[in-house]
């Protein structure tokens, strides 16, 4: 049986039968919390498993391990009774449901018996059996899909690293926390212990659960519906994270939960769980996209620690010595002033910061000593290039106002070093994240990509002008080339400016994009007119100044153009930065 179960379950990267016999290990021991562990381990290898499977006879996979279940196409290779079977332990609200009843907190330890776990165990032997008879049969060959990696940890890096007396000091704090049920104890205790062991994946996988519960327990509290608290009946709507998180409940009445918990808290759960740039790890561990042997100490870390926080604050009053401990203090000061990292507002900052970073390298780039330059007939200085340079300086005094005051100079108003601390300065600005509406998102998008064309152009010139110069240097230019260079040098002394200027434009709009409210209908219009004109011309200036173009002079009559357009809307005072005085 175990080299069937090995064939379907090859899709999650474990060695034939790893997670089959570690399961049925734990149904020797009857260990419940452990059962409950296996049962939500195998939900989510199954529907990694199937979805492979289905994505071999069909086209895009559902994501809903329901639909799954449902579909015609898995019908095929493993019979509508078998499906069916499925259905009714997993998949359907209105059978046992095990997957959502478990990932969503709904059960105890007690509540699963160990039988339902050699069931699924039993179950997905026989589908091992039945998808090895069909492809044996269509000569198939199931490709499996490669697992999602957490990139950048670094920036899931908010707390401290936990060490053996912060843990013993949770251990005590889940016994007396009143943000734990004590139903749910055991669950809290065996992630702690997983924690220890360097089970990451295990631990992370039975803590979040609970804390959906605790947070539950809260919601119901602070918005006066305790008959929610173990709602999981298919004629309700279940109480998850979805719902705990929005912003006004199933009645259009406020959710009271996000003031409860706060700004920092909430933006931390948006960041770990919703949020589509982050590592949305509930998501995918629940439905098998992650590699669970290889699941990161540190984003194990982060929830452990998240949730001592939760369990420090919700307490009774005879608890507060545990916030003022010295291991426990640092979580408390760290949850406390978290920001936002993968709201599109923060990864707009973080954008506009390393675009500027990449500008901030060209006066460091090689040029041609000046003899030579003598030495080609036609290669005088541009006026044209000083003509731009003097019109961007006349935009960004313009916008002196709407600035910090140690970040203009008259004398410098484009000077890389003070356009460089004036991002940084606005970068720093706190901006709300919770609940952008649509017209935030939507201008939150253009300058994402605003952003991101500017630095390709920057990329792409730096590229260009190493490349040239060891080309010149080693007189393999060609007598057009060498004008061609000469061009992109002069167009460098304008393009340098213009993408600073236009950095401090987008950051500018940012940390005011929430006064887009004050904008009528038609001024909103007029204003994404504008930001997508300005995307069309970032998107222009990569095509004009790309390897395989090289179209300088080109470059430089369209960004006269683009800089007419700004000075206008700016004078026509149609920009949020505007609105604010």
């Amino acid at each position: 049986m175990v080299k069937y179960v090995g064939k379907l379950l090859q899709s999650m990267c474990v060695t034939l039968n790893q997670l089959f016999l570690e399961v049925f290990d734990v149904l020797q021991h009857t260990q419940t919390t452990e059962v409950a562990l296996g049962l939500m381990k195998l939900t989510s290898c199954l529907e990694r498993a199937l979805g492979d499977v289905y994505l071999l006879i069909g086209k895009d996979c559902p994501f809903l391990l329901r639909d799954l279940l449902a579909s015609e196409q898995l019908a095929v290779v493993f019979g509508q009774a078998v499906m069916n079977v499925l259905r009714v332990f997993i998949g359907s609200p209105y059978g046992l449901n095990l997957r959502n009843v478990l990932w969503h907190g709904f059960a105890s330890p007690q509540e699963i018996p160990a039988k339902y776990c050699a069931m699924l165990l039993f179950l997905t032997a026989g589908l091992g059996q039945l998808l090895q008879t069909y492809l044996l049969q269509t000569k198939c060959i199931l490709v499996h899909r490669p697992y999602v990696i957490f990139v950048s940890l670094e920036e899931l890096d908010v707390f401290p690293d936990l060490n053996h007396e912060t843990l013993s000091i949770a251990e005590e704090l889940v016994k007396l926390s009143s943000f734990v049920l004590k139903t749910m104890l055991p669950f809290w205790m065996a992630a702690l212990t997983a924690f220890k062991q360097s089970r990451y994946a295990d631990c992370v996988i039975l803590l979040l659960p609970q804390l959906e519960v605790g947070l539950r327990l809260l919601f119901t509290t602070t918005n006066k519906c305790p008959n929610r608290l173990l709602t999981a009946e298919p004629s309700a709507l279940y109480t998850t994270f979805d719902e705990m998180l929005a912003k006004h409940l199933d009645n259009e009445e406020v959710n009271q939960l996000p003031a409860v918990l706060q700004e920092p808290t909430m933006e931390f759960l948006w960041d770990f769980l919703n949020h589509q740039e982050g590592p949305r790890i509930r998501d995918r561990l629940s439905h098998g996209e992650i590699n669970l042997k290889a699941f990161p100490r540190e984003v194990a870390n982060q929830i452990v620690a998240f949730a001592i926080t939760l369990l420090c604050r919700f307490s009774d009053e005879d608890m507060c010595a545990f916030k003022e401990h010295m291991v426990i203090k640092p979580l408390m000061n760290c949850a406390s002033c978290y920001h936002s990292r993968f709201h599109p507002t923060s990864r707009l900052k973080k954008q506009v910061l390393e675009c500027m970073k990449s500008i901030h390298l060209w006066p460091e780039l090689p040029t041609v000593p000046e003899e030579h330059v003598r030495t080609i007939k036609g290669s005088e200085g541009n006026a044209e290039a000083s003509t731009l340079i003097l019109m961007i300086s006349e935009i960004i005094s313009q916008l002196q106002q709407y600035m910090p005051q140690n970040c203009y100079s008259s004398d410098d108003p484009i000077g890389s070093v003070l356009t460089e601390r004036l991002l940084v300065e606005l970068c720093d600005m706190h901006i709300c994240t919770l609940y952008s509406p649509r017209p935030v998102l939507e201008i939150l998008s253009v300058l994402r990509k605003i952003s991101t064309q500017c630095h390709q152009v920057s990329e792409q010139v730096m590229a260009s002008t190493e490349l040239r110069y060891k080309q010149w240097m080693n007189k393999t230019l060609r007598s057009r080339q060498r004008h061609n260079y000469l061009r992109m040098l002069n167009s460098i002394k304008f393009l340098s400016p213009v993408l600073r200027l236009i950095l401090v434009l987008i950051t500018l709009e940012l940390v005011n994009v929430h006064l887009v409210y004050k904008k009528n209908p038609l001024d909103y219009q007029q204003y994404i007119k504008f930001l997508k004109s300005v995307l069309q011309y970032t998107e222009n200036l990569v095509t004009y100044t790309s390897p395989e173009k090289n179209k300088w002079d080109e470059t430089m009559e369209l960004t006269n153009k683009a800089l007419i357009k700004i000075r206008k809307i700016s004078d026509r005072k149609l920009m949020l930065m505007q609105l604010a005085t």
